[in-house]
C-alpha cells in the first residue's frame, strides 16, 4: 500500500495533513487531498513533493468513485451524514476507511461485510471522540491489571481559547466545527449516577453546567454530553454505578448559551423566509413572540430569560451583537444558521491567537481494600490560528492510525473505534514522544 485519500480540507485537517505528507516522504508513500474548495486543499498541500491536492465534489457518485479506487486509505473528514457513502464506497472497491466522527449504525450494519473482506473500518480516531477513548482505556486496564475495581468514572473535554488569547466577555472562540458549536448538547443527555440513570432533556442542560477543578488550571464549568451510556460496553464497564462524559467550559458560559436557547437561536428546524432583510434586532424581537411590550427590548429580554437587565448575561448578548440594527444578509436561513454566522465573526480567532484543549478522567476505584482517585489532565495549547492544538488533537490520533494501517502494525478488520490496545498503546506512544502527555494524581479517599 502505498497511497492515501484525505476527505476534506477543514479546520481540523491541517495537523493530519502536515503529519501525512511528512510520514509519506520517509515511507514511499503519496497523499491526495480532495475538498470541493481547491484553494484550501491547496494550502493545506502546500506544495509538498509527496501530494497533491484536488477538487472533489463528493456527492457526485461517479467523480467520488474514481477517486478512490485509486488509493488504498481513505481518511473521511467530511461532515458525518457522508461517511456512509464513502463507506459504501469503500466496501464495494476495497479499501481502508478511517474517521474521526462517531460510528453510526450505518457504519455498524456493514461490519460483517468489511470483516469478510479482511479490510480495517475505524471511526472516532479524533479528540473526543478519540483521544478520550485511547487515554481512558489505557487506565482503566492498568487498573484492572492491578487488581483494582472501578466504582466511578467521570471524562470532560473542552476545546476553549488560551488563557492570554481571551479577550471577549464569552471567553470563548471556534477551533473547530462551528456547527457542531451550535448544535452542541441538542437531545437528551444521558448518563449514570449513584447507580441510577439520569436524562436531562437540552432545555435545562445548559442551566444544570456544574464546577469542575481542573489540575493546575483552576476551576471551570462541564455539562453533559448527549449519551455517556454509549460506551459502557466498549469500555467494559457495564456494572459501573457512575459513569459521565462532559463539556468544559469557562465559567458563565454554559448560563449565557442557555438564554440564546431560551430566545430560540439554537432552533434549528425552521427557515426564516425573509431572514435576509431582517436586522438582528428585528428577528430578536420576533422572538418575543405576542408579548406586546412597553419596555425596551433588552428589558424584555432580560425578563424572558429570568436576568437582570445589566447581568452578565445581558453583556455576553449584547456583545454578541442580537440587540445590532444590522442586516442578517442570509437568504432563507434558520436561527441556527444565522447564530452560527454570527459567532464566525464574532468568536473568530485571531492570527496569532492560540487554542486551548483540556482533556480530564477521573477514575475512582478500589483496591486492597482501600478506595482511590486517580485524575488524569492533559492541558495543550495551540501554536496560532491556524497549527491549534484542536487541529493536532484531532489529527495526530488519525494520522499515527493510518501510519499504522499503511504500515501492516494494524490488522484487526471490522469495524471498530480505538479502545482496541493494538490501537491505543501505538498512538499514545507517539503522541509521548511529541510531549503530549497525560499528567496523573492519585490520592486515598
Amino acid at each position: 500500500m502505498n497511497k492515501i485519500l484525505v476527505l476534506g480540507a477543514g479546520r481540523s485537517a491541517t495537523a493530519l495533513i502536515n503529519y501525512l505528507l511528512d510520514e509519506a516522504c520517509k515511507n514511499s508513500w503519496f497523499v491526495t487531498v480532495a475538498d470541493s474548495n481547491l484553494e484550501a486543499a491547496q494550502q493545506k498541500v502546500n506544495d509538498h513533493s509527496c501530494g497533491r491536492a484536488i477538487w472533489l465534489n463528493v456527492t457526485n457518485v461517479e467523480d467520488r468513485k474514481a477517486v478512490i479506487a485509486k488509493t488504498d486509505l481513505v481518511i473521511s473528514l467530511l461532515p458525518p451524514f457522508l461517511h456512509t457513502l464513502v463507506a459504501e464506497d469503500c466496501l464495494l472497491l476495497g479499501k481502508h476507511l478511517l474517521t474521526a466522527s462517531y460510528v453510526s449504525q450505518g457504519f455498524y450494519s456493514k461490519a460483517d461485510e468489511v470483516r469478510e473482506k479482511a479490510l480495517i473500518f475505524m471511526g472516532e480516531l479524533g479528540l473526543d471522540p478519540g483521544l478520550d477513548h485511547m487515554s481512558a482505556m489505557q487506565k482503566i486496564n492498568e487498573i484492572r491489571e492491578g487488581g483494582g475495581k472501578l466504582t466511578a468514572f467521570r471524562s470532560f473535554t473542552g476545546g476553549l481559547v488560551a488563557p492570554e488569547s481571551d479577550d471577549n466577555p464569552w471567553h470563548y472562540k471556534i477551533s473547530w466545527n462551528p456547527r457542531n458549536v451550535v448544535l452542541a448538547g441538542q437531545g437528551t443527555a444521558q448518563y449514570i449516577k449513584d447507580g441510577k440513570y439520569k436524562f436531562v432533556p437540552y432545555h435545562r442542560l445548559f442551566s444544570q453546567a456544574v464546577p469542575i477543578d481542573i489540575q493546575g488550571m483552576g476551576t471551570y464549568e462541564v455539562y453533559a454530553n448527549r449519551d455517556s451510556l454509549l460506551y459502557r460496553s466498549s469500555y467494559g464497564l457495564d456494572d459501573i454505578p457512575q459513569l459521565i462524559r462532559g463539556t468544559i467550559r469557562y465559567p458563565g458560559y454554559s448560563r449565557a448559551w442557555n438564554a440564546l436557547i431560551k430566545i430560540g437561536y439554537t432552533n434549528a428546524d425552521f427557515p426564516i423566509m425573509n431572514s435576509e432583510d431582517l436586522t438582528y434586532y428585528q428577528l430578536t424581537e420576533a422572538f418575543l413572540g405576542n408579548n406586546n411590550r412597553a419596555s425596551t427590548l433588552k428589558e424584555c429580554i432580560a425578563d424572558l430569560i429570568n436576568e437582570d437587565v445589566d447581568s452578565d448575561v445581558m453583556h455576553k448578548l449584547e456583545w454578541l451583537g442580537i440587540f445590532s440594527r444590522k442586516k442578517i444578509n442570509l437568504k432563507d436561513a434558520t436561527p441556527a444558521k444565522i447564530l452560527e454566522e454570527l459567532l464566525l465573526k464574532k468568536w473568530k480567532l485571531k492570527k496569532n491567537d492560540k487554542d486551548m484543549v483540556i482533556m480530564q478522567h477521573e477514575f475512582e476505584y478500589t483496591q486492597n481494600g482501600k478506595n482511590y482517585l486517580l485524575t488524569s489532565t492533559l492541558v495543550m495549547k495551540g501554536e496560532d490560528s491556524q497549527h491549534t492544538a484542536m487541529s493536532k488533537l484531532v489529527g495526530l490520533p488519525l494520522g499515527i492510525t493510518a501510519k499504522m494501517v499503511m504500515a501492516g502494525k494494524l490488522t484487526t478488520p471490522g469495524v471498530n473505534i480505538p479502545v482496541l490496545k493494538e490501537v491505543y498503546t501505538l498512538v499514545l506512544d507517539e503522541l509521548e514522544k511529541m510531549g503530549i502527555v497525560f499528567q496523573d494524581s492519585l490520592v486515598e479517599i
